[in-house]
């Protein structure tokens, strides 16, 4: 398929019909070459970083939307807008390519529409380009309830977590200690001519300096190294496994904190718990990469006596189901797929999931919440009020006024992410 069409499609499934670019994405990928893989990707993840922009432009240039089997040709338009504002290509060969597509959508007809549009936009690209960015949805590239959310829980940062949003994340490895330290891997990486940088904190984290084909890793199908944000690794530092522990990995998919505890540790027994048994899937695939072993099972977390006959757990890692607000610069499609009254109920099904896991924690045993969220009723204010309700609950290296550690996007080069340690007193 044209690749220029195959991001029309993405889009179009994204943004009307709600899927996950992570699952539209990979299936177009397997309708173009190889070699448009990256390209497609480009155009996908720039035209939603940036959408209420393209969205207004579309909108002065159109005398009326597409509207129902046409809309489709609506997205290959602010694919067509985005190739002429944000990226390097030749701009006769993006709308020539661009205009082709049409054939490949099936709606050769427009193809005169879609090229008056694209022309009209080269011709007064300054004028609408400024108009685009006259909101604050256009010149934040978020939507107005996130926006609002952002300036009331951090109005002297929100601007800077916007722009780290709007940001190409960078590629975090995580080095497998079991087979090299991080210094001696830094050291394979440097003969293969890649160059990366240590993490400050993380202790297995590596940041390269340019992304690249986990294929051209050392070591990558031995399972030497995983590829997993400095802030997501935080998780394990904080759980603080010991060997032989039993330890529970609370909503584990995609199994990359699971395999984590594993490589930190010896003869510990991991149980990894997910409600989607698609996403499981992934967790074999982690563990048997990595030749590790974990008892995989699928439940809800809210309902542990479904699953689980086995004693108390030494620790429990909760990364808890929430709006992902974190990892919007890896994830644009978030920012147009959630909405405002999902953090109410996500933070409804986090104190409930807490509340059950925390009668699987043995007395003395830890317990850590985690999210990749930035939302305070997700984060502190979900802990204050577990802590407030729970009397053996015990906050662990932190202030009950504001509990845990927030990180920001873009805080050290890495993701957003909240994490409180809570220990079950004896």
């Amino acid at each position: 398929m044209n690749v220029r069409a195959a991001a029309a499609k993405v889009l179009f499934q994204v943004v009307d019909q709600g899927q996950s670019l992570s699952s539209a994405l990979p299936a177009a990928q397997q309708t173009i070459k190889p070699r448009d893989h990256a390209l497609l990707q480009e155009m996908c993840y720039g035209a939603l970083r940036y959408l209420p922009r393209l969205e207004s432009i579309a909108g002065k240039l159109m005398d009326k939307p597409l509207k129902g089997k046409k809309r489709v040709l609506h997205h290959l338009i602010l694919v067509g807008i985005y190739q002429l504002s944000y990226m390097r290509i030749p701009a006769h060969a993006a709308l020539s390519e661009t205009v082709e597509a049409t054939k490949a959508l099936r709606e050769p007809r427009l193809s005169g529409l879609l090229n008056g549009v694209l022309r009209n936009f080269q011709r007064n690209q300054e004028e609408l380009e400024a108009f685009a960015v006259s909101h604050d949805a256009g010149k934040y590239g978020h939507p107005g309830w996130l926006l609002k959310i952002l300036k009331s829980a951090y109005p002297d940062k929100w601007e800077s977590i916007v722009e780290a949003n709007n940001l190409k994340a960078p590629m975090w490895l995580r080095v497998n200690s079991q087979h090299n330290t991080r210094d001696e891997y830094l050291s394979l990486l440097e003969k293969e001519g890649i160059g990366a940088t240590k993490h400050s904190e993380a202790s297995d984290a590596l940041k390269l300096d340019r992304p690249c084909d986990v294929k051209d890793l050392p070591g990558f199908e031995k399972g030497w190294v995983s590829v997993q944000d400095a802030a997501a690794q935080l998780s394990v530092d904080y759980l603080k496994p010991e060997d032989g522990e039993l330890i529970l990995d609370c909503c584990a998919a995609p199994g990359g904190k699971t395999v984590h505890i594993l490589e930190r540790t010896n003869d510990c027994k991991v149980v990894a718990i997910d409600s989607d048994n698609n996403r499981l899937k992934r967790v074999y695939e982690n563990l048997k990469r990595l030749n590790l072993k974990a008892e995989v099972l699928c439940g809800d977390a809210r309902t542990p006596d479904e699953w689980w006959k086995g004693e108390q757990f030494d620790r429990i890692l909760l990364d808890a189901p929430c709006s992902a607000t974190g990892v919007i610069r890896r994830h644009p499609d978030i920012k147009w797929l959630r909405r405002s009254d999902d953090i109410a109920a996500l933070a409804q099904l986090q104190s409930e999931i807490i509340d059950a896991m925390w009668q699987q924690l043995k007395a003395g045993g830890t317990m850590v919440y985690a999210t990749c969220s930035i939302t305070p009723q997700e984060n502190s204010e979900q802990v204050k009020a577990f802590l407030a309700r729970t009397e053996n609950a015990q906050l662990v290296d932190s202030d009950p006024e504001n509990p845990g550690r927030q990180i920001l996007p873009g805080d050290e080069d890495m993701d957003g992410f909240y994490y409180a340690v809570l220990r079950k007193e004896i």
